[in-house]
């Protein structure tokens, strides 16, 4: 007898449920921009066909979000839900494609939502928010190419790629992982008008970081080669920290997929190497791939654990059918390890009401979790404090950190002229855009803000010191840290420090 539940109402059901608490989390009033959200968000004030270290989508997303809903952290952050929540939906419907499963592709929707790669993408607007939401689109729709042998899907798909590779230049990888897909299952020569759809329409994806490159010396690929250890400095390999660098690297990957989904991944290789079929195969090719690729760049150079991640929503799809079809006495396990996956984010997301987090131990965790989230907001009100009480008509403000620079550009209001003063840290957006030389002589009011340095005095000179302070932050009443704010008038000199690190 067919079951008559309605997954579709239960997946929507789960999601907007998710929606929910990711909106009341960016409400909560200690939780600010992340650094990299504050970074993307000032680049939609500069619209550019591309930036220094990616492409142009992510500040044209947040110029149409704020354009409508204001300079907020809910403009900024609504993204991030909007395309968590579509890529949730299409697991939903690759799943259902490729098994003609409503219920397990309900399960690979919930399981894809506990892990917590996908909560990190779909709270934080990053870039991985909208590379995410492409890569598997792309991917679902090339699997529809496949089976039904249509030139339209090929053409959606080199869209959705193109898309994705304007939202993050890894996404060019899906070309060779297709075509060695294509190779190995015998299936280039039948597919080779579709391929090219595909690689043409994809191509047009480059158009913006190459127009962009050109006018700025080629700065992303000379930031990319650096990231991917073929440029900058090197002292050669050693094989200590190469093997620790994989092992972190390991571990990153494991807590993005979620430590209580290891169980799912052995039974899913094992499944794979002994009786796998085509649509397995499909399905972990694009992880595996982008998973070993990763770790061979580990053994060189230091990999973030996010890195990958974008590639391991076929993952929830291939733990949804193992466990529905091959391992089926695994239902209970399932839902436990599910749940378990879902209880650490959601418990550090929902408000402390009535502090019932430090009376179950969870308020040092909270702390350490939302370090990077937290001082910014208060750190502004404190800045326009002592502008007022200084009595400073005018000002403009500068950090040693694009971090710092870009948090100020954002809680200020009016979008402030802010600087990135160069006293010695690798390239970024700042160092394309105006610069403190341009204060030079106008006798204005600087104010310097920083985590990490006490002065900017190594790099400027000022006619006057008017004031300076250490002014701490704090987390629901627990410092976090302390910030060093200098007030100075009338630049005179200004030299940034040379660097060649991209």
């Amino acid at each position: 007898m067919k079951s008559k539940f309605n997954y579709i109402a239960a997946f929507w059901l789960v999601q907007l449920s998710l929606a929910i608490i990711k909106i009341i989390f960016t409400l909560r009033p200690e939780i600010n921009l992340f650094t990299e959200e504050a970074q993307y968000w000032l680049w939609s004030k500069n619209l550019a066909w591309h930036y220094y270290s990616k492409p142009p989508l992510i500040a044209a997303v947040n110029y149409i979000s704020t354009s409508i809903l204001g300079d907020t952290e809910m403009a900024v952050r609504i993204n991030a839900i909007l395309f968590g929540l579509g890529t949730a939906w299409v697991v939903f419907k690759f799943t259902e494609f490729l098994f003609h499963s409503r219920k397990m592709a309900f399960w690979a929707s919930l399981i894809l939502s506990a892990m917590p790669f996908w909560m990190l993408f779909s709270t934080f607007h990053m870039t991985d928010s909208e590379l995410t939401f492409f890569w598997i689109l792309s991917w679902y729709l090339l699997a529809r190419a496949l089976v039904e042998k249509r030139t339209l899907w090929w053409i959606l798909a080199g869209v959705a790629a193109a898309f994705g590779l304007m939202s993050k230049s890894i996404m060019v990888i899906i070309v060779p992982i297709l075509a060695i897909y294509l190779l190995f299952t015998s299936n280039f020569s039948t597919n080779r008008k579709g391929f090219a759809f595909f690689l043409i329409l994809f191509s047009t994806g480059f158009l913006p970081s190459l127009i962009w490159n050109w006018q700025n010396g080629f700065s992303t690929f000379r930031h990319l080669a650096t990231l991917g250890g073929v440029s900058g400095e090197s002292s050669g390999i050693d094989l200590g920290e190469s093997l620790w660098g994989l092992l972190s690297y390991l571990g990153g990957q494991l807590a993005m997929i979620s430590v209580f989904f290891l169980p799912f991944l052995l039974l899913s290789l094992k499944v794979l190497f002994h009786r796998s079929g085509v649509k397995l195969g499909f399905l972990f090719v694009p992880v595996l791939f982008t998973f070993f690729l990763f770790a061979g760049l580990s053994l060189f150079t230091s990999v973030e654990a996010n890195w990958p991640a974008y590639a391991y929503p076929s993952l929830a799809i291939i733990f949804a059918y193992v466990l529905e079809r091959e391992y089926k006495d695994w239902q209970k396990v399932k839902s436990t390890m599910v749940a378990l996956s879902f209880a650490i984010p959601l418990v550090l997301f929902l408000p402390d009401v009535a502090s019932w987090k430090s009376k179950v131990y969870l308020d040092q965790a909270e702390k350490a979790a939302f370090r990077r989230l937290s001082g910014y907001k208060d750190l502004a009100k404190r800045i326009l404090y002592l502008k007022d009480s200084l009595q400073v008509e005018e000002a403009y403000y500068f950090s040693e950190s694009y971090h710092m620079a870009s948090e100020l550009a954002f809680y200020l209001p009016e979008v402030p002229q802010v600087y990135v003063a160069g006293m010695g840290s690798r390239k970024n957006q700042f160092d394309l855009w105006k610069s403190l030389n341009q204060e030079i002589g106008l006798e204005r009011t600087g104010m310097f803000v920083s985590w990490n340095e006490s002065s900017p005095e190594n790099v400027a000179q000022f006619g006057e010191l008017i004031y300076e302070e250490k002014y701490p932050v704090y987390f629901k009443g627990k410092q976090l840290r302390t910030a060093t704010i200098q007030v100075w008038r009338d630049l005179r000199y200004y030299q940034a420090i040379q660097t060649d690190r991209y």
